[in-house]
């Protein structure tokens, strides 16, 4: 959720509207509440058509959805940044990593109900959307790239998670697979291309 706090930083770069396209920014608009509403709109757009209701994959006969041990939660909160930027819940990373031992039997049983239920608490999933200018002469929208700050734990439980997936993928998978797999990125993608390409020039 955007609020006007969060737009101070750039106000000072929006300008008035002067092509009349839609969700163009106007200085006016600075002061009220109409700014973050118009980026809320903005930032929600791709899923105002979406309708298609929610549909709950159920486990195969003898499925057992991922427990996560006291263990495995407790390094991961121990290991949080703690200069992490912090989400909607306002809990500091320092404050996770400090009180770990305290706080691992509860979001064990919170991460382990949602992991059963399939259901992701709201305040987990919640995040504060930050607009950065993408340039300094920022005059719409378009221009500010939205920031997710999520809270801090839900990245611990997301990472809980990724690890258990990636000991799930295939030993045989596909060797030009880049995204999302760890010790590769797009300069990888981009040298085997362009080495496939000058071997056969």
């Amino acid at each position: 959720m955007l609020t006007n706090s969060r737009l101070r930083s750039t106000s000072n770069l929006l300008t008035p509207d002067t092509f009349g396209k839609e969700y163009r920014l106007s200085l006016t608009a600075t002061s009220s509440a109409s700014l973050p509403n118009k980026l809320n709109l903005f930032y929600a757009r791709f899923e105002k058509r979406n309708i298609e209701p929610l549909l709950k994959t159920e486990p195969l006969p003898g499925e057992q959805p991922l427990t996560l041990s006291t263990s495995k939660v407790c390094v991961k909160l121990e290991r949080v940044n703690a200069r992490k930027a912090v989400g909607p819940d306002g809990i500091l990373g320092c404050v996770l990593g400090a009180c770990a031992e305290q706080l691992i039997e509860v979001f064990t049983d919170i991460f382990n109900l949602s992991l059963a239920q399939a259901i992701v608490p709201t305040c987990i999933k919640s995040a504060t959307i930050v607009p950065v200018p993408k340039h300094s002469t920022a005059t719409e929208l378009a221009d500010f790239h939205p920031v997710a700050l999520t809270p801090v734990i839900a990245k611990c439980f997301e990472r809980l998670v990724l690890t258990h997936l990636k000991a799930c993928l295939p030993p045989s998978l596909n060797p030009y697979q880049f995204a999302y797999c760890t010790k590769r990125s797009t300069e990888d993608a981009i040298s085997t291309v362009l080495h496939s390409a000058l071997t056969h020039v």
